[in-house]
């Protein structure tokens, strides 16, 4: 078998290998794809619409301008440019970082045929244009030979023989197929690098000036402004860092005091010259390809974006830092995984759709995209937490407008840095020190973990029960914090939790809780909506209440790769960890898969801040009208969760509230629900709000929880049952005692004892009245007689001069009284004589 070195081919009639003319290439055993003003031979293309049907395109055999229905188009500069079955041809993409070039993927072949695909999935419930995914070349090696040299494309030249390439034709030259040189444009004329033609060069207009910023010199032609934060003049005119050891305000260093060390990390605010962690560059948006060009320039007090080529390209402005030195070490259970963070202040100046994305690449790898504004934005701040200590870059990429227009119509659309600010960084600069736990070296050690720093001493004190450490905001420096209520601190104070237990205090009584049987966590989806294509999809959420001792258990996932392939094989499913999150969610019915299709995964609780029965807690309000009103005797229990993502509309995170409300009659997980006028969970797209409606919500029950009832007294035995207060409002916990009997007197006995003592009583009553009635016949005999005694004796004897009793008289005959008493009266004067 022959096998040609790259720049020959093999002559089939003299058997040998031969170089290739001038103006031509080879690969020698390998053959490029690079031309796509057709689908090349061999090459079949077909579609699939996923929002539509399992449809196949046709073949694509010409590139023309209008919309087409194929999945793979042919655009200009050179690409093949994949949609994803959509008609729109604009292309919206997220740039990549300049210093790191277009991504190469290789794949080992095997001996004999192999088929090749290029196959797209995306998922966007809003996107109405999806990002198309671009193809530059495609080069196979290892093929037998190869009979013939390509004649270099149009745009490019190959100047001597036996070439392995062709290189592209520089700026204001021009090329067609199979040239050997480029030729220079005329003087009115222009071309791009790679061009194959000239273009009249139109007159120049106000759009394309633009001013820039000169350094100062040493000559003082140029007014000179301070030095950023961390940096001061060596030789009074540029700007170097401090030592470490010291710090600075802009004008000179000065080393920190003993017991304090420097807070490192990067501040700009002073845009004389660009630092020299950062670069700029253009990256057209029409062939997607990196220009010589500033895209950013100084301005003093700050740094905007410059012309460009054309109104469509992005502006791309990087910032590189290659690690973080956090204060303290980073626990894997810590509550917040901060990092460090990134914060810095913009303003937008736009009369049409323009946007300013801001993205965030690790290691070197591909930017994701965190936030965008589109249109015109005041001077605002904005602040990204980074959770991860890796080398991390970030990318501010402005583009005036998506669609391409010829010339510059917007170059008065500018977007502005005024300042940004790195906190943590490894060998970065300090602004100011801070106290810290001094060695005996004399250098400064971090507290051990759940130890914070006493600023009035300098030592370490270990943060007490029922708190936890937490970065302070101006210096990073952790501190102790009093957890939320309804919560405890973990063993090493990184975080507070719920040990999925509560007790609430009433009036007259405690009542405990217990959410064991939360623990596992719940799914909640929200009613059905559908996009403008009317595919419909869901709001996923996972709840998990109370977590495992602090520990997240509730997962979200993104699975868009391509769920027809085998288990097993594609990209690995992104997961999202938390207390609450939620993703959207596309059923397999909808797409025909298999499984259903979950993507776009956020936390929405990634720490507890407290359990209570109040509506508000740390700024986060969970109104109790957006849910029907509960039972008054039994408050809701809230769990008021914030999150740490930080997004333009939500400056301080989201947060999420779960109103836990008793039913014993809905045993298990219960129900959940969100508001009724607010279906997908939030009223205003960074609180949300859940109402969580189950039996293991109540309170555990109590001796208060239930009332006896007694029963007749029937044989000398009572029995005294236990039943539940109505509504009963608890559950497990004390069941009802059991049925009880005691010994009891019934009436009859009771009747028995009254007959008995009343008659008793009458008996008594009746002896008595006999006895003093005879009492009193006796005494009216003796008074009587003593009557007629004295009247007898009256006409006879004289008055007698005592009324003492004589001898031989009886005492019995005396004169009680001479008025008439009562009966009562009688008895008190019968027992005192």
């Amino acid at each position: 078998a022959f096998s040609c070195k790259a720049g020959e081919f093999l002559d089939m009639k003299a058997q040998a290998c031969r170089p290739c003319a001038e103006g031509a290439y080879s690969l020698g055993t390998g053959v490029r794809f690079d031309e796509w003003d057709e689908v090349p031979h061999g090459f079949a293309n077909v579609a699939t619409n996923l929002e539509v049907d399992d449809g196949f395109g046709d073949m694509v055999e010409n590139c023309t301008g209008s919309p087409s229905p194929h999945p793979w188009v042919l655009a200009d500069g050179g690409y093949c440019l994949s949609s994803s079955g959509t008609t729109q041809l604009q292309p919206h993409p997220l740039p990549a970082l300049p210093q790191y070039p277009r991504p190469l993927f290789q794949v080992e072949l095997s001996h004999g045929n192999n088929v090749l695909y290029w196959r797209t999935t995306a998922f966007s419930v809003w996107a109405k244009v999806p990002k198309p995914v671009l193809v530059r070349n495609i080069g196979i090696t290892g093929v037998a030979y190869t009979s013939e040299c390509f004649p270099c494309k149009p745009g490019t030249f190959a100047p001597a023989a036996g070439s392995s390439s062709c290189q592209l034709c520089p700026a204001d030259t021009f090329s067609g197929k199979g040239a050997t040189a480029c030729e220079p444009c005329d003087p009115h004329t222009y071309a791009e690098p790679g061009s194959v033609s000239c273009k009249p060069r139109p007159p120049c207009t106000d759009k394309d000036y633009f001013y820039t910023h000169t350094a100062c010199d040493a000559l003082g032609e140029s007014r000179c402004p301070p030095c950023n934060p961390g940096f001061a003049k060596s030789n009074g005119t540029s700007c170097q860092p401090c030592p470490y050891g010291s710090y600075s305000n802009g004008s000179g260093c000065i080393s920190c005091p003993v017991g304090t060390e420097p807070v490192q990390g990067l501040e700009y605010k002073w845009w004389n010259v660009l630092p020299p962690n950062m670069e700029t560059t253009v990256l057209s948006g029409i062939n997607f390809e990196y220009k010589g060009m500033a895209g950013w320039e100084v301005a003093g007090d700050y740094i905007y974006t410059a012309a460009g080529a054309s109104d469509n390209d992005f502006m791309i402005l990087t910032l590189v830092v290659p690690g973080f030195s956090p204060p303290s070490p980073l626990l894997e259970d810590a509550g917040s995984k901060e990092v460090a963070r990134i914060t810095f202040v913009f303003e937008t100046v736009c009369s049409v759709s323009c946007e300013l994305y801001f993205m965030v690449g690790i290691n070197s790898r591909t930017n994701t995209p965190v936030e965008t504004w589109t249109g015109a934005k005041g001077k605002q701040s904005y602040t990204y937490v980074v959770e991860q200590n890796a080398t991390m870059s970030f990318t501010w990429a402005f583009q005036r407008t998506p669609y391409h227009e010829a010339g510059r119509r917007y170059t008065n659309d500018v977007a502005k840095l005024y300042s940004v600010n790195v906190t943590n960084v490894l060998g970065g600069v300090a602004s100011f020190c801070r106290r810290c736990a001094p060695e005996p070296a004399g250098s400064c050690a971090p507290c051990p973990p759940g130890n914070a720093l006493d600023h009035g001493s300098g030592t370490c004190w270990p943060c007490p029960p029922g708190t936890y450490l937490r970065g302070h905001p101006s210096d990073g420096s952790p501190s102790c914090h009093p957890c939320g209520p309804g919560t405890h601190s973990n063993q090493l104070r990184s975080l507070c939790y719920n040990n999925c237990t509560f007790s609430l205090p009433l009036p007259g009584r405690i009542l405990h809780y217990d959410f064991s049987a939360l623990a596992p966590g719940a799914a909640f989806a929200s009613s059905p909506s559908f996009t403008a294509k009317g595919l419909k999809y869901f709001h996923q959420f996972n709840i998990s209440l109370c977590g495992n001792q602090g520990r997240k258990t509730a997962t979200c996932t993104d699975n868009v790769t391509d769920a027809r392939l085998p288990p097993g094989e594609g990209d690995a499913a992104r997961v999202v960890t938390s207390y609450v999150c939620q993703a959207i969610v596309v059923p397999p019915d909808v797409m025909g898969y298999k499984v259903a299709v979950s993507s776009q995964p956020v936390s929405l609780a990634d720490r507890l801040l407290g359990v209570t029965t109040g509506p508000t807690l740390d700024g986060v309000t969970s109104p109790p009208e957006l849910f029907p009103p509960g039972h008054p005797d039994l408050p809701d229990l809230v769990f008021f969760y914030r999150s740490n993502d930080v997004t333009q509309p939500c400056s301080s995170g989201r947060a999420t509230a779960i109103r836990l409300r008793c039913d014993p009659l809905r045993p298990g997980t219960g129900t959940l629900s969100v508001p009724s006028k607010c279906p997908e969970g939030t009223c205003d797209g960074c609180t949300f709000h859940f109402l969580w409606v189950t039996g293991e919500g109540c309170p555990r029950c109590s001796a208060s929880h239930y009332r006896p009832i007694v029963g007749a007294c029937l044989g000398g035995t009572q029995r005294i049952t236990y039943v539940w207060r109505e509504p009963r409002l608890c559950h497990g916990g004390q069941s009802l005692p059991g049925q009880r009997v005691r010994s009891c007197r019934s009436l009859e006995f009771w009747l028995k004892v009254g007959i008995s003592g009343g008659t008793g009583a009458a008996v008594l009553l009746a002896a008595l009245a006999a006895y003093f009635w005879k009492k009193n016949q006796k005494l009216e005999y003796k008074y009587s007689r003593l009557v007629l005694t004295a009247v007898a004796k009256e006409s006879e004897l004289p008055a007698p001069d005592s009324c003492a009793i004589m001898e031989g008289e009886d005492a019995e005959d005396d004169l009680l009284f001479a008025t008439k008493k009562s009966l009562f009266g009688k008895i008190k004067a019968l027992a005192a004589k």
